[in-house]
Formats: structure tokens, sequence, C-alpha cells
């Protein structure tokens, strides 16, 4: 972190607020069991694994990671998963088995095409250009 402990970079505020959204998103689906979200997003106890392990991952980057290189990068690699994902959902559905319901929503694809994009964009290419901005 650069300069005064309350500066934040675009990189690590994507991170805590995308990272806690998306747990919040494992959490829900853990509760709801094998039943889709809202009655329109398809979530099973795997990927309710996989939100808690990619929130959590970038929740933590966000809130506890000094170095702000890290921060980007987690953000970017968790980024490209994502993306990787999305793009995957179109072509293969059932994510070659690895889903069990598939991704039968162009929503879900969508989600996760946009987390893709934004985490490249904003680890790779964005934050290494963002200067620090304070949270009050």
């Amino acid at each position: 972190m650069t300069g005064a402990q309350g500066d934040r970079t675009l990189a690590r505020a994507y991170a805590a607020l995308t990272g806690a959204t998306v747990v919040l998103i494992g959490i829900g689906g853990l509760l709801l069991g094998n039943e889709s979200l809202f009655d329109v997003l398809n979530i099973d106890r795997a990927e309710d694994a996989i939100h808690l392990l990619s929130g959590g991952t970038l929740l933590a980057a966000g809130l506890l990671v000094r170095d702000e290189r890290v921060v980007r990068g987690v953000v970017g690699v968790v980024g490209v998963a994502y993306l990787a994902v999305g793009l995957l959902g179109f072509v293969a559905p059932r994510l070659f088995g690895l889903v069990p319901h598939g991704y039968d929503t162009v929503l879900d694809n969508l989600i996760h095409l946009t987390l893709g994009v934004l985490g490249v964009a904003i680890g790779f290419v964005i934050g290494s250009r963002s200067a620090p901005f304070t949270v009050r």
C-alpha cells in the first residue's frame, strides 16, 4: 500500500468489493443447496466452493496484502479464470463434465465474462497505471 493508511488503488478496491460479493454468492448458494439462485443462475456445491475460494482470495488480496503488485496479480489471474469459464460456458456448457448442471443460461456466462474482462483489465492493464485514491 502506498501513502497514508487510507490509500487504496482501483485493483485493491475491486478485489475487496468483488471478493465480498462472490463470497456472499457462495454462501447463498450453500444455503440454497442445488436450487437456482434468484430462479435464474445455476448453482451447485462445487460452484459454491469455487465462489468461496475465488471470492475469498480476492477479498484477502484486497484487504490484507500490502504489495500492490501482488494484489494486481491476484485480480488479473482470477480474472483470467473467470474469463475462461465464461468463454467455455458458451462452447462446452458442462465444462467437460466438471459442472453437472452446466451453464444453461447466457446470464451465467455473461457474468463470468464480465468478471473476467474487468479482472484482466484492472489487474494487468489499468491497475498498473492507476493512482491511489483516499477512502474516508
